[in-house]
């Protein structure tokens, strides 16, 4: 009896993960291949047959929960339909040749965990409201065409543990809200446009591991807070406008292993680091 128990809840779940999905679900597949020329992807779908055999698709009790497509030859933009991926957890289309703006539609993806869109063509502004996804835990969007300023309402996702903004053309400040992002460990923002002094309240950030600021333009004397982060691993501050010296800035970090500055930053005695100018 109990053997049989057994076969009927192995094929229950079976059952369960390959159902057929939600028509609503199905439609925002089809879209998204219709408006990436999913006829030249490099792992192209058979749209007549099930959803479950589709290439980088998982699907959990019905619902698609991840879609990975990342390095297939995806060309064109994201449709707003993307939104009636209701139950996505993980959408990774990095390495591709998706352009134009993010659709508002992403904003619908309540569950999304992971959001890598790194090394595409997209352009415009990040989300205003992409505090909205409440379950972020990785953002990588480097190597693509954003502009504007980084919202200040990415302060807003309690679960954000990396941040990868890298290599696009994003300007203005450092938002102060940062520093309410308690389970960050990877800030990365090097080759943008960005400018300001570094805020003194980077050192609530006590989980953080890296910290990469290169290729920008901030200025002024790094906060005497930077000590603070004792698990910093890598910091990467070269290329910017930041004065005075922090040749022992490295011995107030017991676990920095990477650790790059500007080589007149680098000799002679430490001056005593200033809070936020």
């Amino acid at each position: 009896m109990k053997f049989l128990q057994t076969i009927l809840l192995c094929v229950l779940s079976m059952t369960l993960g390959f159902a057929a999905v939600p028509e609503s679900q199905k439609s925002a597949l089809i879209e998204l291949y219709n408006a990436t020329e999913g006829s030249e992807w490099h792992h192209s779908w058979d749209l007549n047959t099930p959803v479950a055999e589709w290439y980088g698709v998982t699907i959990e009790g019905g619902e698609v929960v991840a879609l990975n497509l990342n390095f297939n030859n995806l060309k064109g933009k994201l449709p707003e339909a993307i939104g009636q991926l209701q139950s996505l957890r993980s959408l990774n289309l990095a390495f591709n040749q998706i352009s134009g703006e993010l659709p508002k539609g992403l904003l619908q993806l309540q569950q999304l965990e992971v959001l890598q869109l790194f090394s595409n063509q997209i352009c415009g502004t990040l989300p205003d409201h992409i505090d909205q996804l409440q379950n972020l835990k990785i953002i990588e969007l480097y190597n693509n065409n954003f502009t504007g300023e980084i919202p200040a309402s990415i302060g807003n996702l309690p679960q954000l543990e990396t941040l990868l903004l890298s290599s696009n053309q994003l300007s203005g400040p450092l938002p102060k809200s940062m520093a309410q992002l308690q389970e960050l460990k990877v800030l990365s923002v090097f080759d943008n446009q960005l400018f300001g002094t570094l805020p003194s309240s980077i050192g609530k950030l006590a989980k953080l591991e890296e910290l990469v600021l290169s290729n920008n333009a901030f200025y002024g004397r790094l906060p005497s807070s930077l000590a603070e982060l004792s698990n910093l691993k890598t910091l990467m501050l070269s290329n910017n406008g930041f004065k005075g010296n922090y040749a022992a800035l490295k011995a107030q970090l017991p676990n920095i292993e990477n650790f790059d500055l500007d080589q007149a930053n680098l000799k002679g005695s430490l001056a005593t680091l200033d809070i936020e100018d």
